[in-house]
């Protein structure tokens, strides 16, 4: 069995991680598992009972440090290091705030450890605003990919596996299958896409300011919060199209965003005064002042046009539309302690994809309501868990097709013989379950969903996204092209100099 360290224990890794890490100590995969978090964050020490996370967990805290530090803290480190010796630490299940991810993973693989990787692979402060900042978010991801390429060399079995989990999704392994289909049979790629998703994030504006878990105030927002997903999702399914041979070798991105200041333009401070009686008496700021605090603010909102290209052709068109600012459940004054994961939030999202004249799929899955427990796939439109997927093809061109079939929740349960449940919470399960069998020698490399060799693109449009927001803010053209051309960024000299550390 191995030993797993988690880095960051706080909500999400409570939800997601800690759990499917029980059950894996259940199943006879996990050995022990400890933790870290910063010294001082919210309930750090808690002991987690076997029903809701590992046995007995310890947690270990470590001093904070700027989000823009590139190397760990020399009294972090040691911290880290003499956990993986006391504690025999296998992996690694990196689940902080996104601007760590890179530098906790450098950490990991400097010492031979695999990682699960949360979601975005990283991003920088301030990316929203300073163009070198959102660049980086792609030479950081060239640079992470050449130190696994090392590390592999030193310890082949290292694995490095990123936790999007709609790739772990039936509905999602369903779209795939059928773009394949169609590829085969046309040499058609897949020819547009329109996603969607909002959460209903609704914070007012003193919480603008006030409230920073999950906040823009390090000048990045959706993208970087639940964002990434789709800037993963978007290329895993145009992958499948790769049987027409039709394959991008470069992206367009054009980015239009709303910030905080902007949400208020559209609900201000008087509008808050008469919606809840008591925020006149509670906010402690002005207009101004909030115009002044919430300045380079990141995003609340995006709405990202792309255009994948070959040679110069658009081979794909593509929409994303990504909002915190949507339909919410949210009807309190005061904040739920949850706040990004409770507070009404209620995931709406949609998929909309052509494949020329030949086939038309369409993704529904749209929640009303929030269950208490913040697991959000409970309660939904038309019944206990609404997810549906439609297909359209063209029978005339085609008779042998059928010209429509609609997928529901328990259609998608068994796919192809397999049975899942088609939710983002057992999807997130099954991400943990794949990595962990994979340590114990039950998966082999091929048969992982989500290498981090699989993420260049998604780095390229999030890089992309942030980058026509960085320069649309200090006035440049809000256009952005990247290569889609894998690369490997050239090891830099203090990690060539030194060996891998290899326990």
């Amino acid at each position: 069995m191995k030993n797993v360290l988690v880095i960051g224990v706080g909500p999400h890794a409570r939800r997601s991680h800690l759990p499917a890490l029980a059950a894996g100590q259940r199943d006879g995969l996990v050995g022990t598992v400890c933790g870290v978090d910063v010294l001082g964050a919210a309930s750090v020490l808690t002991v987690f009972d076997s029903d809701d996370g590992p046995r007995d967990l310890p947690v270990t805290p470590i001093v904070p440090f700027p989000a823009g530090e590139q190397t760990l803290p020399d009294a972090v480190r040691q911290t880290l290091d003499g956990l993986v010796v006391r504690r025999g630490i296998d992996a690694v299940v990196v689940a902080t705030e996104p601007a760590l991810h890179m530098v906790y993973a450098r950490w990991a693989l400097e010492r031979g450890l695999s990682v699960l990787l949360d979601k975005p692979l990283g991003v920088r402060p301030s990316a929203s605003t300073d163009p070198a900042q959102a660049g980086a978010i792609l030479t950081d991801v060239d640079d992470l990919l050449a130190r696994y390429e090392l590390a592999r060399r030193h310890r082949p079995d290292v694995v490095v596996s990123v936790q999007s989990q709609r790739r772990y999704h039936p509905a999602f392994w369903q779209l795939r299958d059928l773009i394949a289909e169609v590829a085969e049979a046309t040499g058609c790629p897949v020819t547009s896409v329109q996603s969607f998703h909002s959460d209903g994030q609704w914070r007012l504006p003193d919480e603008l300011l006030d409230l920073d878990y999950h906040g823009y105030d390090r000048g990045y927002g959706k993208c970087a919060h639940s964002g990434y997903h789709f800037f993963d999702i978007i290329p895993w399914l145009l992958a499948a199209g790769d049987a027409s041979g039709k394959i991008a070798d470069a992206v367009r991105v054009h980015t239009e965003v709303t910030r905080p200041v902007d949400l208020l333009a559209q609900l201000g401070v008087d509008d808050y005064e008469r919606l809840f009686d008591g925020f006149a008496a509670r906010n402690r700021y002005t207009e101004a002042e909030l115009h002044t605090g919430l300045h380079g603010f990141g995003e609340v909102d995006a709405s990202i046009s792309l255009a994948f290209t070959r040679a110069g052709r658009t081979l794909t068109l593509g929409t994303l539309n990504l909002f915190h600012n949507g339909f919410s459940q949210r009807g309190n004054l005061a904040p739920a302690a949850a706040l990004y994961k409770g507070n009404g939030r209620v995931r709406q999202e949609t998929h909309i994809i052509q494949q020329g004249p030949f086939q038309a799929l369409h993704l529904h899955s749209l929640q009303t309501l929030e269950d208490d427990s913040c697991a959000g796939d409970r309660y939904a439109t038309g019944g206990d868990r609404h997810v549906e997927v439609h297909v359209f093809r063209n029978d005339r061109f085609r008779p042998g097709w059928k010209p429509y079939t609609r997928l529901d929740h328990d259609a998608l349960t068994t796919v192809d013989g397999r049975i899942a449940a088609p939710t983002q919470q057992s999807s997130r399960r099954r991400s943990v379950s794949e990595f962990l069998l994979y340590l114990n020698g039950r998966r082999s490399r091929h048969q992982m969903r989500s290498d981090l060799t699989t993420h260049r693109t998604a780095a390229a449009l999030m890089a992309g996204t942030y980058l026509s927001m960085a320069h649309r803010w200090s006035g440049a053209s809000p256009e952005a092209t990247l290569s889609l051309t894998p690369t490997l960024a050239a090891i830099p000299a203090p990690v060539r100099a030194r060996e891998v550390i290899v326990r």
